[in-house]
């Protein structure tokens, strides 16, 4: 199927020893893409973190949407609809797992999609959601629940 590369890298500050070390990082990935890395301010205080910066729960959230994006915009093509825009606004939610864990125990995608021309019924949108996230590669490989809270189709 094809192999993924993403290349994290970190320096000391020279605050390692103290603790009050910078969490700010580096990904670059296979196709050139460098983007800055930080925990999130919620989980080590600024200036620890840098809020910036995309933390690996932004990341997270933005790997499902974008995955569940591409798919649908595909399925929506194949099925002949002209897709205008798309735009989500991804949640996840933290919380304590069924182990006691600390994880991303839920996503919701809120997709808001303008078609050019006619918009599909609203149980045509339904369905394209529904097989959007049955291939997303994303979702099929994360535990938690993802929710897609679509809102009404509309035509501009």
């Amino acid at each position: 199927m094809g192999t993924h590369i993403a290349t994290i890298s970190w320096t000391s500050d020279g605050e390692f020893r103290s603790g009050r070390y910078s969490r700010s990082h580096e990904w670059s990935f296979d196709g050139g893409a460098m983007v800055s890395g930080s925990s999130s301010p919620s989980v080590v205080p600024e200036p620890m973190s840098d809020p910036s910066a995309v933390d690996p729960e932004e990341a997270l959230i933005a790997s499902a949407s974008s995955c569940h994006m591409l798919w649908f915009l595909s399925l929506a093509q194949k099925a002949g609809f002209d897709v205008q825009s798309y735009r989500d606004e991804a949640v996840g939610t933290m919380g304590r797992d069924e182990r006691g864990r600390i994880a991303i125990t839920g996503i919701s995608l809120r997709p808001e999609i303008a078609f050019s021309g006619p918009a599909p019924s609203d149980e045509e949108v339904a369905r394209l959601h529904h097989e959007a996230h049955e291939k997303c590669f994303i979702a099929n490989s994360l535990r938690s629940e993802i929710v897609v809270e679509p809102a009404r189709a509309r035509s501009s």
